[in-house]
């Protein structure tokens, strides 16, 4: 195990059935359609020449079963903090139709009725940081895409609503690093 601090990659679960439909998927526990088992086992070797001092994965059934598609669920040690989004009263609804409830809604802005808010979800991407800060070595993330958004804006020390601009697609793979001692993006959103 190496001294220094390693890569953070960062691993979207695959393709649900929410995801291509556009709801909210929050804490509802959904597996992975076929195309998404299909397309997490394609980052199996993107992440096989890695030796991982630490794999994080949230406690959810599509990051795990990504996570396992990888070949990298012996090592994974759930996380509660890597839980996506509680959206609350929006949980399973599409931005539309939202937005026919709530005209000009911004998840970013305005979260969501009886869940969270960016700065809730910020706390627990300080809280996941804080943790990789005491790992030496490469780590592997599985979590889900407005959870990784925040966490990758907060690791660059911006304020988690600026997650916003942080697009990640189902089963992206996103890499956060340092340089000169200062925390920095890597890449972000590689996807087959």
């Amino acid at each position: 195990m190496s001294s220094e601090p390693g890569e953070i990659l960062l691993v979207r679960h695959a393709e649900t059935e929410w995801t291509k439909s556009g709801q909210h998927t929050g804490r509802t526990d959904i597996p992975l359609t076929e195309t998404g088992r299909e397309a997490a086992r394609a980052l199996a070797p993107q992440l096989a020449h890695r030796d991982f001092a630490a794999v994080l994965v949230s406690l959810l059934q599509r990051a795990r079963e990504t996570s396992e598609l990888c070949g990298l669920s012996g090592q994974a040690e759930p996380l509660p903090e890597l839980m996506e989004w509680d959206y609350g009263d929006y949980e399973g609804l599409t931005s539309a139709q939202i937005a026919e409830q709530r005209p000009g809604w911004s998840l970013w802005r305005d979260g969501c009725p009886a869940g969270e808010r960016a700065a809730d979800v910020g706390e627990r991407a300080d809280a996941v940081i804080a943790r990789l800060d005491a790992i030496r070595g490469d780590v592997a993330i599985f979590s889900h895409g407005h959870m990784l958004r925040v966490l990758g804006a907060r690791w660059i020390e911006l304020d988690p609503a600026c997650g916003a601009r942080l697009l990640l697609s189902p089963g992206g793979l996103s890499v956060l690093g340092h340089e000169h001692g200062a925390r920095a993006l890597g890449r972000w959103n590689v996807v087959q």
